[in-house]
């Protein structure tokens, strides 16, 4: 029986680039960074407030990361979604859609991350 999810593994091109979008603009953590058996650069990000990381992978010699529109997004909580999206500002990324109330009363909005993924803010209503 599954007890707890501890990663998400996203595969990217320019894992550099990808580093520094989550560290500067949203303030993870880089928890570990290695090379795995197969020759892949592996990136470890520690996300506030939460026990799982999320994976990033930079495999040489693979076939160019394609994100298609709308295939996957990471959602992370913030506490001031218009002081979270004024910030973001000051560091030049702007909301790509939003802000939406949803039915639950929640805000949610996106902003575009490296490689064509999309992250979806969420301040919540409780």
């Amino acid at each position: 029986m599954v007890t707890k999810l501890l990663h998400t593994r996203m595969r990217v091109n320019d894992i550099e680039k990808t580093i520094r979008f989550y560290v500067d603009v949203l303030g993870l953590k880089v928890a570990r960074d290695s090379v795995s058996p197969r020759g892949a650069r592996l990136v470890f990000l520690q996300t506030p407030g939460s026990g799982e990381e999320i994976e990033l992978c930079q495999l040489p010699g693979a076939e160019p990361v394609r994100v298609p529109p709308d295939l996957m997004h990471l959602a992370f909580q913030v506490g001031n979604l218009a002081a979270f999206a004024a910030a973001l500002e000051k560091k030049g990324v702007r909301l790509s859609d939003g802000p939406h109330k949803t039915s639950d009363g929640d805000l949610i909005a996106f902003i575009d991350a490296p490689e064509g993924y999309e992250v979806e803010l969420i301040q919540t209503a409780k």
